[in-house]
This record gives C-alpha cells, sequence and structure tokens, in this order.
C-alpha cells in the first residue's frame, strides 16, 4: 500500500479534536442515559477518481443504516442498540466448541429471563445517531455507492469527469 498522504488542516486542528474527543468522555461519565444523538467518527480519502467516506458503525444493523444526498451534503442516521452479551453470545473458541450446561437444577438462572446487569462503565455510543459531510464540487452524487464490512460503513463518492 502506497504511504498515506495527510492534507493539510487548519493549525491546531488536531489539538481542537482531541479536546473535544476528552470532553466528549468526560461526559459520558455523566449523562450515560441521555437521548441525544451521538456522532460517528469518520475518515474521508481521495484517490484520483474518487472520494472515499469511511463510517465506524460497529454494532449498528445495516438495516438501520440511512444514506442520503441533500444539496452538497451527505447525510448519514441511524441508530445503534446497547451492546448485550446475550443477543450475541458465542463462544471464544468458534461454534460448536462449548459444553451445554445442564438444564434445571437449584439455584440456576431460567434461560428465559434476561441476566441482570450492573454497569460498571459505559462508553461505546449507543441510540440515534447523525453524522453530516460535505462534498466537494465536483463530486459525481448521482453514482455513490455504499459498502458496510467489519463495521465499516464505506462510501465511494466518484469524481465527475
Amino acid at each position: 500500500m502506497p504511504p498515506a498522504e495527510v492534507a493539510s488542516e487548519q493549525p491546531f486542528g488536531q489539538v481542537k479534536r482531541q479536546m473535544n474527543k476528552l470532553m466528549d468522555q468526560m461526559q459520558k461519565g455523566f449523562y450515560v442515559y441521555s437521548s441525544d444523538t451521538w456522532t460517528p467518527n469518520v475518515n474521508l480519502y481521495e484517490t484520483g477518481g474518487s472520494y472515499l467516506v469511511c463510517v465506524d458503525l460497529a454494532g449498528v444493523d445495516k438495516e438501520k443504516i440511512d444514506v442520503e444526498v441533500i444539496d452538497q451534503r451527505l447525510k448519514l442516521r441511524g441508530a445503534r442498540a446497547v451492546p448485550s452479551f446475550e443477543e450475541e453470545a458465542e463462544p471464544a473458541g468458534g461454534a460448536g466448541g462449548a459444553a451445554t450446561p445442564p438444564e434445571g437444577g437449584a439455584g440456576e438462572p431460567d434461560p428465559h429471563q434476561p441476566r441482570r446487569v450492573r454497569i460498571h462503565l459505559m462508553e461505546i455510543d449507543h441510540g440515534p445517531f447523525s453524522r453530516e459531510v460535505e462534498l466537494p464540487p465536483d463530486a459525481d452524487k448521482a453514482h455513490i455507492t455504499a459498502t458496510y464490512r467489519n463495521g465499516m460503513l464505506w462510501i465511494e463518492i466518484p469524481k465527475a469527469e
């Protein structure tokens, strides 16, 4: 892979982003159950023929992602449920390798009831999200494609010829 070229940015732009992220993390401890929307992280890339937008949406169901272009803006919306161990629990060693505990018995939890969980820390954003990215003037809005893999939404925006 060729080395990445970093576009020039505003002075102290990186420091500003880090400070904003730090402030967000500090507030999460006080507003864990807030109904406000969260903003997913985005990487923007440019190749000779297109622009690439990579959006970190780990844990978001593909069906719950809405992408639209309005004027010169790419708008992303959706929702992520609170992560739950019960929903997707698989043995760490892969499928089929775990022993099934015997049913019944004194003191065993009811398998039809959700397990009680005490929350110690909750940093993973959940609930509705929203993100907008301004499109460059030469973006071919009619031929935008999106691919969702490994929790990353990749949006390719061809350059107009």
